[in-house]
């Protein structure tokens, strides 16, 4: 049932029991569906580099709820700064001043 319901609405997931925030499949349908869904994730799901990825491509302030590692990943921070510029807010200080990501 939930994993139906992340499909649809990608925020179903603020409601889902603990464990299924853990669980790596259904976080990644709803970051799909609407990638602030990360911030519902579990710390370890939101250090994970493959729903990261997806949550800031579809939403690029997603990059919010990302873990500290993956804010100063150059390609995670790169995608999300594609989607929406003003995510530039929420990476690394070393990589808010990368010509290649400012530009």
């Amino acid at each position: 049932i939930v994993m139906e319901a992340v499909k649809q609405h990608g925020l179903a997931l603020k409601y889902a029991s603990t464990e299924l925030k853990a669980g790596k499949e259904v976080v990644l349908e709803a970051v799909k569906e609407y990638g602030g869904a990360l911030q519902y994730a579990c710390e370890d799901l939101r250090a994970d580099r493959e729903i990261v990825m997806e949550a800031v491509k579809q939403h690029g302030l997603a990059l919010k709820y990302a873990s500290t590692e993956l804010k100063a990943g150059k390609e995670v921070v790169l995608e999300a700064v594609k989607e929406y510029g003003g995510a530039l807010q929420y990476a690394c200080e070393d990589l808010r001043a990368d010509r290649e990501i400012v530009m």
